[in-house]
């Protein structure tokens, strides 16, 4: 046993919890956290008040209950997984009947100050109800038909409540959160292919149904897919909110115009500059190489966690580390490819740097569930 081995055997029980925290992932959260207050503060016009400060409070509460989530044992939550995906799915249903409205979605519901969108919740419980699931089931199984059915039909009931909202980004990452926690579970890829085939059927689907009595999206969504295949074909309707995006992006250059100088965000011409648009806000002000390094940030916290979950024993733990890592990547991968015009507009904000009370709070949480399956897992 080394030096410094024996003296962290020694160390009370409480203290060594915090002492095998996975603390690079916890540092990198905190520097994505601090290029947000940075771009909140820029694209107020300097002040901090307005949406920096509010930010502020709520990471250090998100924070906060990161670290009391990590120290609670991993096998509380693996028992809590069911409880957990239940009340999600109770919160969802609530939505369609007490939901409160903005901006031409139901969406949220108003718990006294604290409005919370469920669709964020079951991200994590679906996570949660899916690694343990694959926790108990015969490693044998997992590839069988009616084993798959189960887990297949998890991720569907909330999707579809999550559509209904309408939510159509919220429920492709709802579906690819659960896919990679199958795939990590080792669900064969025959599936997937199957799954990928089907898709692009429905992808036909969808273009086959509009202006018809059976038509699958609604007309704003179909609008956002005209105008990810050519922008300029509506630049001041549909096409507005990526044509102003493309010209911050460009416009910043290698290094960009400097601190609280991009003048498509002081201007006002970006849309949402606080919300979704906020990278285009930070490739405008610190151009190619600040895009570049919060996205290094973005993909070093990937790489912890998987490395995480590869030195873990424990199945659910390692599945249900895999499954965060992928909503985190999911989360910053849809947002970019999105104010870039690689991928349709869905209305997914940039995981802890765009301005948002629920989407932060959840995100820290999951990150807690990820530090306790971290702390606890057997050395």
């Amino acid at each position: 046993m080394s030096y410094l081995e024996y003296n962290v055997k020694t160390v009370p029980s409480g203290l060594r919890k915090v002492l095998f925290l996975n603390w690079p992932v916890v540092l990198l959260l905190s520097a994505c956290a601090a290029v947000g207050f940075l771009m909140l503060t820029s694209v107020a016009g300097g002040r901090t008040e307005l949406w920096a400060e509010p930010q502020m409070k709520r990471f250090a509460a998100g924070m906060a209950a990161m670290f009391v989530v990590a120290m609670v044992p991993i096998w509380f939550w693996r028992n809590l997984s069911a409880l957990a995906y239940a009340v999600s799915l109770m919160l969802l249903v609530a939505v369609e009947f007490f939901g409160a409205i903005g901006m031409g979605a139901q969406r949220w519901i108003d718990i006294g100050p604290l409005r919370l969108q469920p669709s964020e919740l079951m991200k994590v419980a679906l996570v949660m109800l899916l690694a343990a699931y694959y926790d108990w089931l015969d490693i044998r199984k997992v590839s069988r038909p009616l084993w798959v059915a189960i887990p297949a039909l998890l991720i569907l009931v909330p999707t579809f409540l999550v559509l209904k909202q309408p939510d159509l980004g919220t429920a492709i990452l709802i579906v690819a959160g659960g896919g990679i926690v199958m795939f990590a579970a080792g669900v064969s890829l025959w599936y997937f292919g199957t799954i990928l085939a089907a898709g692009a059927g429905l992808i036909v689907a969808v273009f086959q149904s509009r202006g018809t009595d059976w038509q699958l999206l609604a007309d704003y969504q179909y609008r956002r897919i005209d105008t990810f295949l050519d922008p300029s074909s509506d630049p001041l309707g549909a096409g507005y909110n990526i044509t102003q995006a493309q010209i911050a992006l460009g416009s910043g250059g290698w290094t960009g115009k400097g601190f609280m100088q991009g003048t498509q965000s002081r201007l006002n011409f970006l849309p949402e500059k606080h919300t979704d648009f906020i990278f285009t806000t930070l490739a405008e002000e610190f151009g190619f190489l600040g895009g570049v390094s919060l996205l290094s940030l973005y993909a070093l916290i990937v790489g912890f966690c998987v490395v995480a979950a590869l030195g873990m024993r424990d199945r659910f733990s390692a599945l249900l580390t895999y499954g965060i890592a992928g909503n985190f990547f999911l989360y910053f991968a849809v947002n970019m490819s999105m104010v870039m015009g690689l991928m349709p507009v869905v209305g997914v904000p940039l995981p802890l740097v765009s301005y948002g009370g629920t989407a932060m709070m959840i995100l820290l949480l999951s990150f807690g569930l990820m530090q306790s399956a971290h702390v606890h897992r057997p050395r």
